[in-house]
C-alpha cells in the first residue's frame, strides 16, 4: 500500500469542509480533493505545513505508512 493520507479523518475531527480548508491553505479544491482521496503522488512540505497549521495537527496525524501485504505482491 505505501503511504495513506488520512486527511479526511482529520478534517472530520476538526469539522472543516474541503472548500473551507482549501481557501484557508490557498490550494485549489481539486488539488485538495486529490490529496484527500489518496490520489496524490506527492505533497509539498509547504502544503503539508499549511494543512497542519490549519488543522492544528502533526504530519503523522495525516500521513500513515502501511506495509504491503505479502499476498498482494
Amino acid at each position: 500500500m505505501g503511504i495513506i493520507v488520512n486527511l479526511d479523518v482529520m478534517m472530520a475531527k476538526r469539522k472543516i469542509g474541503v472548500s473551507e480548508l482549501a481557501k484557508e491553505i490557498d490550494i485549489t479544491m481539486a488539488n485538495l480533493s486529490i490529496l484527500k482521496n489518496n490520489k496524490a503522488k506527492a505533497v509539498r512540505f509547504t502544503t503539508l505545513e499549511a494543512i497542519c497549521r490549519a488543522l492544528h495537527c502533526q504530519p503523522g496525524d495525516i500521513l500513515e505508512y502501511v506495509e504491503d501485504d505479502e499476498t498482494e505482491r
